[in-house]
């Protein structure tokens, strides 16, 4: 998937950034290594036998192509990614926006929810590798949506206050500051060679500069988690309309 109007203004870059990532890096990746993937909501095909032997769609999943595409894989079926795009239109306003992403990481959060009902089976199925897979892609995604403000808001505590790095002699210390350091680094580094990658891959001509600002991005993205928190406390299966049609 990929959007015809990338260009129209700063969230529709970054948005265009994020699928980039998605579908033109980290999912061929994962079908290639025949790991469980989330499908994409647009030019899926599949066998009808095998999608009527999955159960079709659920109803009541507001993602129900992502919770299908765990499900096949949990029964045995490959999900393969195609080389052809499909364009659509991306999300230009930020309470469209919102409306659409929230709508996501409810969607992602009720998927997990449901495989996770009895982990046991779901480790079974997927094996060890694919269960790690599902765990960081799944919950993974949507836990460093919602903790995200809260550890920049530390670091950045640490950083007026100096006292980000640990005034003493203490190996634990040092070495526990170590790790936070390596996975403050390493999360925002790998994200953002993952998107360089994408925008080589996608031909997004001048993306590249948009890269450095993709941690604000992200903050929007937490707005929209936290947002599907309380929806997936108050109203599960409500499904939030996103407006197209850009004039």
């Amino acid at each position: 998937l990929a959007f015809y109007h990338t260009k129209r203004n700063w969230l529709t870059r970054h948005v265009a950034l994020e699928y980039a990532s998605l579908f033109d890096v980290i999912l061929p990746v994962l079908a290639k290594c025949g790991h469980p993937l989330p499908l994409g909501g647009t030019s899926n095909h599949f066998r009808t036998s095998v999608l009527r032997a999955a159960g079709g769609w659920d109803p009541h999943n507001v993602t129900e192509d992502a919770d299908l595409g765990i499900r096949l894989h949990r029964l045995g079926y490959r999900v393969d990614v195609l080389d052809s795009t499909t364009y659509e239109e991306a999300a230009y306003s930020l309470s469209n926006w919102l409306r659409q992403r929230s709508r996501w990481l409810k969607g992602w959060m009720q998927t997990w929810l449901v495989h996770m009902r009895n982990p046991i089976d779901t480790w079974r199925e997927m094996g060890p590798a694919g269960f790690a897979v599902f765990q960081v892609l799944m919950g993974g995604i949507v836990v460093s949506a919602l903790v995200h403000p809260f550890f920049l808001a530390a670091v950045i505590y640490g950083l007026v206050a100096g006292t980000l790095w640990p005034n003493t002699q203490n190996i634990g210390e040092v070495f526990l500051f170590a790790c936070q350091a390596v996975v403050l680094g390493m999360g925002y580094g790998v994200m953002m060679l993952i998107a360089w990658r994408a925008c080589g891959v996608r031909q997004l001509t001048g993306f590249k500069r948009s890269i450095p600002a993709m941690p604000i991005y992200w903050l929007l993205i937490t707005a929209a988690g936290w947002y599907a928190v309380w929806q997936l406390l108050t109203a599960p299966y409500y499904w939030e309309k996103t407006r197209h049609g850009p004039k």
